[in-house]
């Protein structure tokens, strides 16, 4: 490799990038049958991606997506901040993850990581060894997108089917087509191209590296659950989450972001002992916004994030403050 080629770190997790099923037609059972490949090998098989750029693999788990969660993102945010430290000759990193909560890590590194540089999630589909696997050329567009000029400043991302997303606003919406990932309420950043990478739209919330998010020292983020809204749903869960020791709970509720009345009382009380109770709405788009009720009773408005994001940012917010209006400025802004 030319020594004057991008210099782009790829963080392995694991997942269906790096998957080998027991045959070209296995696109169902791999992750219980088949074998997860390093990051060295994965990068490997698909030589084009040394046309690009130079790679530096960086081992991490292999594992699918459902394995990962806090922890790993605190473990995730230290290696990239420590190598953008110790490398500035890198043009960027891209990290190899499986889709089931690739939304939910990309978030909490969008949130919370102090470098400049561009970070990439990717994933796949269909896993490496299928006929007409997506994860050769998502791997090779995301490289290409983590060393682009043109990707500066747009804080974490996502690529997949050559659509560039915000970590903030993209969510998987289909368990097996390739369109997967979607921005339900404004689209997405830009295509991958071949010819270019072409970018339309920049977030205007904050992201990373300008937040206040500082994960120095924190080994842990505190415990965040969420209750699913249904027809009938009573206050068993949440009842369930106070006692395990939540320190926040996020309502998924009926849209446009209401509880049922029995689970309604439940989260009442919780907020009134001082959990911190946000409400988020199932639908998948659309803002909850801060009206009254929610005022009157100290409880957070999710804004237009869904459930799974809203945990990640009250686990975050909760590392700063415990007052509810400060959060919801937290809301807010990021």
């Amino acid at each position: 490799m030319s020594a004057n080629k991008p210099l782009v770190a790829v963080i392995g997790t694991g997942g269906t990038i790096s998957s080998l099923g027991r045959d070209s037609t296995d696109v169902l059972d791999y992750s219980d049958f088949g074998r997860k490949m390093l990051v060295e090998e994965a990068i490997g098989r698909y030589p084009e991606i040394a046309s690009v750029a130079q790679i530096l693999p960086v081992p991490f788990r292999s594992v699918g997506s459902t394995a990962i969660g806090p922890a790993e993102w605190l473990e995730l945010a230290g290696i990239i901040n420590r190598l953008a430290a110790e490398r500035p000759e890198l043009s960027g990193f891209v990290i190899t993850h499986g889709t089931a909560t690739m939304e939910e890590t990309a978030y909490s590194l969008h949130l919370t990581l102090k470098t400049e540089k561009t970070v990439v999630l990717v994933g796949a589909q269909r896993p490496a060894s299928a006929l007409s696997s997506d994860a050769g050329m998502n791997l090779l567009s995301a490289v290409r997108v983590a060393m682009a000029p043109e990707a500066r400043g747009l804080g974490v991302l996502v690529e997949l089917n050559d659509e560039i997303h915000s970590a903030r606003e993209v969510s998987k919406t289909s368990t097996y087509r390739l369109q997967t990932f979607r921005a339900p309420d404004f689209g997405a950043l830009g295509h991958v191209d071949g010819d270019s990478i072409q970018v339309y739209r920049r977030p205007t919330r904050r992201h990373a590296p300008d937040t206040e998010f500082d994960l120095a020292g924190i080994v842990d983020l505190p415990r965040v659950d969420i209750a699913y809204s249904y027809g009938g749903v009573d206050g068993t869960a949440v009842e369930a989450f106070v006692v395990a020791g939540a320190r926040g709970i996020v309502s998924a509720g009926l849209a446009p972001g209401i509880p049922a009345p029995a689970e309604r009382t439940a989260l009442e009380r919780a907020a009134a002992a001082g959990v911190i109770v946000v409400q988020s709405s199932r639908a998948g788009s659309g803002r909850v916004a801060p009206r009254r009720y929610l005022r009157e009773h100290a409880i957070v408005a999710a804004d237009n994030l869904n459930p799974q994001k809203a945990r990640v940012l009250l686990a975050l917010a909760l590392t700063r403050s415990a007052d509810p209006a400060e959060i919801q400025r937290m809301f807010a802004t990021y």
